[in-house]
């Protein structure tokens, strides 16, 4: 029997996204006025008008990397290890075995961009607190094709009228803008904020067959609002999303949800109509912070959002990891044995989907 060698470029072999990789947004004017949504800062010298500038007032400006190391958090290491207002769910997350770390006021939003050293190919979730500038329109398509491929987005708003650098977008508006106006899909997560301004303590809350308030942290029984909004929910647009959190007395149904989360693609998304459950009330000190995180509603924000980060990495209730992996782009070359079909004289290949043939010896 004759046999011919094939060699080619295996370009469809699969790797995780930035397993175990968190990285937090303040690209988008998080620091602004009263407002400090990163997990630490040792600089406080930006001014916002209305994008964040240097040397021109005293808003937090978070590098990279938070300092200390986050290798000398234990068990036991307080929220107070970082200065930032997210510092405590920040610690969190690296004592669940995540790496952390902050896209500066100057960083870029990409989807496979090798000249960016914070692609969002390195990371496996985007943490995007209260954005206070309009998303640019490569960034809104890298956003959404990231999550498409097996990114995780926490999409965190605020109520109308937060609008912190005074540009005329606010964080809810600014969501919408990034799910209804891009060139890739009308809102694709099936999730739209709306522009409403309401404080409450609910426990309209689904807490069965649910990995977001029934997660591997615990139950969540009782959810508060201090100043936030809703959101409508449409499984026209994509038949995943569920809410987990009502407001009081509503149906749990497609409006008035209080916190929501859907699949695309290969990607999760989480999203929540308020900042004040993931603050810590520490942080920038011209700021007038709050304990949202663990202090109110006996902890149960840190369940929520704890078992949000699990869902988003890929964990189950049963501490499981789903796979959700896309392809790399680096090739490399294997062989592969080919025969003659002995019926039609055709070639036989048994290659993976996607493998690009490049040159033939016989």
């Amino acid at each position: 029997m004759r046999k011919l060698i094939f060699f080619f470029l295996l370009a469809s072999a699969f790797s995780a996204f930035g397993q175990n990789k968190v990285l937090f947004d303040a690209s988008q004017g998080e620091t602004a006025a009263n407002a400090d949504w990163i997990p630490d800062a040792d600089l406080f010298n930006l001014c916002f008008n209305p994008n964040a500038t240097t040397g021109c007032g005293n808003e937090a400006n978070p590098q990279q990397t938070p300092t200390p190391a986050q290798s000398g958090i234990t068990a036991t290491t307080g929220e107070s290890y970082w200065k930032g207002a997210l510092s405590a769910f920040a610690v969190d997350c690296v004592k669940k075995g995540y790496s952390v770390s902050t896209l500066p006021y100057n960083g870029q939003i990409t989807f496979n961009n090798t000249a960016n050293a914070q692609d969002l190919s390195l990371y496996k979730v985007f943490v995007v607190c209260e954005p206070n500038i309009r998303f640019a329109t490569a960034e809104k398509t890298a956003i959404i094709n990231w999550v498409y491929a097996g990114g995780s987005l926490l999409m965190i708003g605020n109520h109308n009228g937060s609008d912190r650098n005074s540009d005329g977008w606010d964080a809810p508006a600014i969501w919408n803008d990034l799910l209804t106006n891009n060139s890739v899909a009308n809102n694709p997560f099936g999730i739209s904020f709306d522009l409403t301004n309401f404080s409450q303590t609910t426990t309209n809350i689904i807490t069965t067959a649910n990995p977001i308030s029934a997660g591997p942290q615990g139950t969540v029984t009782q959810f508060q609002y201090s100043s936030g909004t809703s959101m409508t929910l449409s499984p026209t647009a994509n038949s995943t999303v569920r809410g987990v959190v009502y407001k009081t007395g509503s149906t749990q149904g497609n409006y008035n949800a209080m916190v929501a989360y859907a699949k695309y693609g290969s990607g999760r998304v989480v999203a929540i109509g308020d900042s004040s459950p993931i603050d810590d009330g520490t942080g920038d000190t011209n700021d007038n912070l709050y304990n949202g995180y663990s202090a109110a509603v006996s902890g149960n924000h840190r369940k929520l959002l704890i078992n949000s980060l699990l869902w988003l990495q890929g964990v189950t209730n049963k501490g499981e990891v789903q796979p959700t992996e896309m392809a790399v782009t680096t090739p490399h070359a294997v062989a592969v044995t080919l025969y003659p079909n002995p019926t039609n004289g055709d070639i036989l290949l048994n290659a993976a989907p996607g493998a690009q043939l490049t040159g033939l010896v016989v």
